[in-house]
């Protein structure tokens, strides 16, 4: 009789292809059937409206760049697309947009697409300061530099050091000649800023100015002209011979005809490892609850830095947490022990603990560099901060939130107002007809020692394709309590290339609309039209100009009787009738790119509109002392003044 043993060693390659089978199955996401797959998708409708090119407005394929960096141009010229929304002709709404079109290098400041032509469009340039064809911009802040009331603007560049435009007072519309250019340091230097933040870092009751940088200082990338060889990154993972990304304290700042603003530069308080990372996004949040920002620097060829805020007024101090590693724990997946592409970065509580967590855009790409996107969250033990330990899980893989593409900015926000996060992401990186990954893997195992010179590099000029057709991706939570992709159910599944998302409730009605800044093509801004949306809370949370001045709550959206500061920084939590908790921060300027308005966005759910919830509030005033407030606040929009006395 014919014995049916299987032999041992058949055995057990069989179970280990079983097992392995059986890993691969878990580790595939859960993709929702077609049918609800649809119902998620008929939350959402957004309406698509071109933003329009900039007087002088030309076309190019590539920056002019370094002699030693032209086999890489293409490389080079892929960042430089923003967008920030803000109220700058102070209606009350923040449908105001500055634009950076990379194209021809322009910073446009326009009314939103469809809300009306409230005055004319116009350029942000620097003169009569220093400018030439070998500085370029990167993005743009719109915020109350000078503390007078009024929306500035802060312009960031590759090639030179940032310029504050300062609204001159009486000027009765924004235009070229209502703001002053104003240099941010003194003397002018060669900088690649490609990511900027605002933040009280010191608790002094003032916006400090972060900077995260790129190449390194004084190097001459955009001058055609240049002799010898430009430096690259020293390592894929652990490079830190970047610029120096900078913190620039609060000095004082002026208003009136000659509007002035003074920083002191106090980068010294940041180690080398932690400053000269190739830095590409920036986040700034109260992670502890102490009242001062954390710092997150996410970092392209090297691992990101959490930085633990421990200032006093006057005296930044800074040490970075790492995150633990366990047995089964990948070794990325401990916060700060990551290999590289840290490419956007943004904050928002998404377990619900009252805890901002941090989600981070890495490259993602099906069967490339797939290190995959990060979602840290709180596990709630930040008395360990204390020990130099960040207490975070990563839950990107578990929650679907780990693969779309090349990533870029990110931003988690509730567009119809249900109560849960939706999570939209930029993607790509350069895109042309030949498939140029090859070469970038190739690159990307090479020897660290071949990569500093750009010499060595493959070919990534025009007509080269890297990861350039991938859409970009809008995560909605499907009832298995896992994210999914249906951008290309709601009109955003096309290859664009995206550097910036910007965020606001731009017509007041209670949805969040949102712009792309598209690199080497057109933007786009996206009005929300979503069929139903849900209940809203919003909160305009604004330090009065008057130091002394108490605590004031007005209905609807601010006035010109209501003149104030957007609270940069303030919390703002809602206890919902269910147990939940829904926690934000004023945001001064996170991720890439993209800047979100300084306002905050609640979606409701089904709650009744006539409910009022209890909302509590933390803060600090001009003087920089810590307030906290309890109010109970109907759904809809709300203005609060955040006065030092309740």
């Amino acid at each position: 009789m014919m014995s049916l043993r299987m032999p041992s060693r058949h055995l057990t390659l069989g179970v280990a292809l079983l097992t392995v089978l059986i890993l691969y199955g878990m580790a595939r996401p859960a993709k929702p059937g077609p049918e609800e797959e649809a119902a998620l998708a008929a939350r959402f409708r957004f309406t698509p409206i071109t933003i329009p090119h900039p007087a002088g407005f030309f076309e190019r394929e590539v920056r002019p760049v370094h002699p030693s960096m032209q086999r890489i141009s293409a490389w080079v010229s892929a960042m430089g697309a923003a967008a920030a929304l803000g109220d700058v002709d102070g209606d009350g709404l923040p449908n105001d947009l500055c634009h950076v079109e990379p194209r021809s290098d322009q910073v446009q400041v326009l009314p939103v697409p469809g809300t009306g032509a409230r005055y004319n469009p116009f350029l942000l340039t620097p003169a009569p300061l220093p400018y030439d064809a070998t500085m370029a911009p990167m993005g743009c802040l719109i915020a109350d530099l000078n503390e007078d009331g009024w929306m500035d603007f802060l312009v960031y560049y590759w090639g030179r050091t940032p310029v504050a435009f300062l609204r001159r007072a009486g000027t009765p519309a924004p235009s070229p000649t209502a703001y002053r250019p104003v240099e941010v340091v003194s003397p002018v230097a060669r900088w690649y800023s490609n990511a900027a933040v605002l933040a009280d870092l010191d608790g002094d009751g003032h916006l400090d100015l972060i900077l995260g940088n790129t190449y390194p200082d004084g190097s001459p990338l955009l001058d055609a002209t240049a002799s010898g060889v430009m430096v690259m990154p020293e390592s894929t993972s652990r490079s830190t011979n970047g610029g120096r990304n900078r913190l620039l304290l609060w000095a004082g700042a002026a208003a009136g005809d000659a509007p002035s603003v003074r920083y002191r530069d106090a980068s010294d308080a940041l180690s080398d490892e932690d400053s000269r990372g190739w830095t590409l996004a920036l986040a700034a949040g109260d992670l502890d609850g102490d009242g001062l920002p954390e710092l997150y620097f996410a970092n392209d060829f090297g691992p990101d830095r959490l930085l633990h805020n421990r200032s006093s007024p006057g005296r930044p101090s800074f040490v970075q947490l790492m995150g633990r590693q366990g047995f089964t724990t990948p070794k990325s997946f401990a916060l700060g022990q990551d290999s590289c592409k840290g490419m956007g970065a943004d904050l928002a509580d998404v377990n619900g603990d009252g805890r901002m967590d941090i989600y981070v855009s890495n490259i993602s790409s099906t069967w490339s560099l797939q290190e995959g996107h990060f979602l840290w969250l709180s596990t709630g033990r930040v008395q360990d901060m204390r020990k130099g330990i960040a207490p975070y899980v990563q839950g990107a893989e578990r929650l679907g939130l780990s693969r779309s593409g090349w990533g870029w900015d990110a931003r988690l926000a509730d567009f119809d107002n249900d109560g849960v996060l939706e999570v939209i992401q930029a993607t790509g990186f350069v895109k042309g007809r030949i498939n140029r990954w090859p070469e970038l893997q190739a690159l990307g195992t090479a020897n660290d020692a071949l990569l500093r010179d750009p010499r060595n590099w493959p070919k990534f000029q025009p007509g080269s394709d890297i990861s350039g057709h991938d859409p970009n991706a809008f995560f909605v939570r499907a009832r298995n309590g896992r994210y999914h992709d249906i951008a290309h159910r709601i009109g955003l599944g096309v290859p664009v290339v995206t550097r910036g998302i910007a965020i606001a409730d731009v017509d007041g009605d209670g949805d969040l609309d949102f712009v792309l800044a598209n690199q080497w093509e057109d933007s786009t801004f996206y009005r929300n039209d979503a069929p139903q949306p849900g209940a809203f809370l919003g909160l305009h949370l604004l330090l009065p100009l008057d130091s002394g001045a108490g605590l004031e709550v007005h209905a609807g959206h601010p006035r010109p009787d209501l003149r104030g500061t957007p609270a940069i920084g303030a919390e703002a939590s809602i206890r919902l009738p269910d147990g939940r908790r829904l926690t934000a921060q004023v945001d001064g300027g996170n991720g890439q790119s993209g800047k979100r308005a300084p306002q905050l966005h609640f979606g409701l759910g089904e709650l009744s509109r006539d409910r009022a919830l209890t909302v509590d509030l933390r803060w600090r005033d001009r003087s920089g002392a810590l307030r906290t407030q309890s109010l109970q606040l109907k759904p809809g929009w709300h203005t609060l003044l955040l006065g030092a006395t309740g």
